[in-house]
């Protein structure tokens, strides 16, 4: 029988921020987790083996949140991959905390985002993250404030670019007017960035274009989290 060498470089490429050239196929690391997105997997190991798989089937994008787990997701990220081979992009998302198995919140207080980032940083093992998305916008806090403290981490350098993994248009068309008025200089939302599970670019939205420049560096029981 003959062997079917799979790639994922045969899906195409997509220019993240303009600037990250990523396949279309890439990996979503949701589910390396326990039961429910919840706590460790039954098998680390195992675990870390797809991780290591996916990037020899030529996988170049990573997808990930620091509420899988919540933080395994990206502790098993660092413990199987890194050091990071060239051209690996990884992206990650905050603002949604856990109480339990299946069970999300958002939070988007500034000063809670700034803390998602910055742990992020430190479990991944990287100085910047390449796109950093929110998770949920926050119907309690002004999505101006939450994306506003993002933004200053990125001129810090610790952001490359920014994204929103909730991409409804409703939602959307509904806030990039606040977005225009309080904390952008252009007016365009580009489409996307992030994957969930091995599945094409489809949905979320970066915000790269209307937030000002990039850094100056270079499921499922819970599908509402994807």
């Amino acid at each position: 029988m003959a062997t079917t060498h799979v790639n994922a470089a045969a899906s195409g490429t997509f220019a993240l921020g303009g600037d990250l050239q990523i396949h279309r196929l890439g990996f979503g690391a949701m589910r390396i987790t326990g039961e429910g997105i919840w706590g460790e997997p039954k098998d680390p190991e195992k675990a870390k083996q797809v991780l290591r798989r996916a990037l020899e089937l030529g996988i170049n994008f990573v997808d990930t949140a620091d509420s899988y787990g919540p933080e395994v997701s990206e502790r098993l990220i660092a413990e199987a991959l890194y050091p990071y081979p060239s051209g690996l992009i990884i992206a990650t998302k905050g603002g949604l905390t856990r109480s339990g198995p299946n069970r999300w919140a958002p939070v988007g207080r500034p000063e809670y985002l700034r803390q998602c980032v910055e742990m992020s940083l430190r479990r991944l093992k990287i100085e910047c993250i390449d796109l950093w998305q929110l998770h949920r916008i926050d119907p309690k806090v002004p999505v101006e404030e939450s994306l506003g403290a993002i933004k200053e981490l990125q001129k810090q350098g610790k952001i490359r670019h920014i994204g929103l993994s909730e991409s409804f248009p409703l939602i959307l068309s509904a806030r990039r007017r606040r977005l225009r008025s309080s904390v952008c200089r252009t007016s365009t939302i580009s489409p996307n960035a992030s994957t969930n599970r091995l599945s094409s670019i489809a949905s979320r939205t970066t915000l790269d274009s209307s937030l000002g420049s990039r850094s100056p560096q270079a499921h499922s029981p819970a599908p509402e989290a994807r």
